[in-house]
């Protein structure tokens, strides 16, 4: 049988503390400690134990080619690298069964997108599935009296100043703008009104974020998109996948927005309960952002990306910048229509994927947006300091 290592995996020192009582009853503290290691590898979501053995052996095997199972049996124990192979962390030439064929093919797909290994491990391993923020925020709340601030200890100063105030150059303020009129509107919504979205105005505002002006013919077989936000190499990796629950003339489902045809693509049709079940599971359960019209996933198609930039230290921060880029012209674009607008981080990737059928390691979701009509009355608190949304509206 010929086997390599998997294309990236990081061995991590990990300790772990629990308690036992059978200590405590012997006079000491109960705490214990242990110490060991943890595989995380880039096509497997889990994290892996590995023991002293398993360590020496993964280090022995090229994730580059293939090597004879019998040849490494000669200097490493056979039971262990049965042991690697089962834990898919070894992959096989040629699987013997189904298990084996699942790992040989999910670190196929991590090989052809041409991933950095650190960056490929932080994407996969960071990835959520079933988090659930307003159950995290009562267990917080419950496990101790002590306040927020009381815990997490002093916060530090909203400026990091680096002089002395005497050696500051001040600068002149520009004259105001329609440009600085529209950015002090921009407020991250979490009130929105139950009424559906315009049809127009739901198309204008994808259109001005993710539509393509231009198709650029940049070299044979090349193309390159002309947006309104920059994009490493103009590829514009970053796409729009969406679940609508309340757009005017669009049914409930989930859609891939054409940023070249302005149009959208039908992926699946959802039942009201269906979408509403779905958008809050993509948010994690913020149901203030639940309660949009509609939700954007800014998918990376990390593929497109690292085509160009491939093993490259800076291609991961490349398509994470995309999703800012996208999110701010998500705002300013809402705001010009006098909507609310949002962007989280804390999103429930893996389902996400599933909805939408992706591969996680191929074109996986960074953040999720979205926008509509804000509603009338604050109930869930917005960050307005300078009293430019809320001015009459409070909660």
């Amino acid at each position: 049988m010929q086997v390599r290592r998997c294309a990236h995996v990081l061995v991590e020192p990990r300790e772990t503390i629990d308690f036992d009582l059978t200590e405590l009853a012997l006079g000491g503290t109960g705490v214990r400690e242990r110490l060991g290691w943890v595989a995380l590898a880039a096509h497997r979501d889990e994290d892996i134990p590995l023991d002293q053995d398993e360590v020496v052996a993964l280090g022995a095997v090229s994730p580059s080619h293939w090597q004879d199972l019998d040849a490494l049996a000669e200097r490493h124990s056979r039971g262990v690298l049965d042991t690697l192979l089962a834990k898919g962390l070894l992959i096989a030439q040629a699987p013997a069964d189904e298990s084996s064929r699942q790992f040989a093919q999910a670190d196929e797909a991590v090989r052809a997108v041409h991933w950095r290994g650190l960056s490929a491990v932080a994407h996969r391993h960071t990835r959520w599935h079933g988090a659930d923020t307003e159950e995290a925020e009562r267990h917080f709340a419950e496990s101790s009296e002590q306040t927020f601030l009381e815990r997490l200890g002093p916060a530090l100063p909203a400026v990091h100043a680096r002089v002395e105030a005497a050696q500051r150059m001040p600068l002149p303020r520009p004259a105001p703008s329609p440009l600085d009129a529209l950015t002090e509107r921009r407020v991250t919504c979490r009130n929105f009104d139950p009424v559906p979205l315009a049809r127009d105005v739901f198309a204008a505002v994808l259109y001005r974020v993710f539509g393509a002006r231009t198709v650029c013919d940049y070299a044979p077989g090349v193309q390159l998109l002309k947006k309104a936000v920059p994009s490493a190499g103009g590829l514009h990796a970053t796409e729009a996948y969406l679940l609508v629950r309340n757009v005017e003339g669009v049914a409930p489902g989930l859609y891939h927005y054409h940023p070249v045809e302005h149009a959208l693509e039908p992926l699946r049709g959802l039942s009201d309960e269906e979408a509403s079940a779905l958008a809050r599971s993509f948010v994690a359960a913020q149901a203030y952002y639940a309660g949009a019209p509609l939700q954007i996933a800014l998918v990376s198609r990390f593929e497109h990306n690292f085509w160009k930039y491939r093993n490259h230290a800076k291609a991961y921060r490349a398509v994470t910048l995309d999703a800012g880029h996208l999110s701010q012209m998500v705002y300013l674009a809402a705001t010009e229509l006098n909507l609310g607008a949002f962007i989280t981080a804390a999103i429930n990737e893996v389902e996400i994927e599933q909805a939408f059928g992706l591969e996680p390691m191929t074109e996986g979701p960074l953040a999720v947006c979205g926008f509509g009509v804000r509603a009338q009355e604050r109930v869930t608190v917005e960050f307005d300091p300078q009293g430019n949304v809320w001015t009459s509206r409070t909660a």
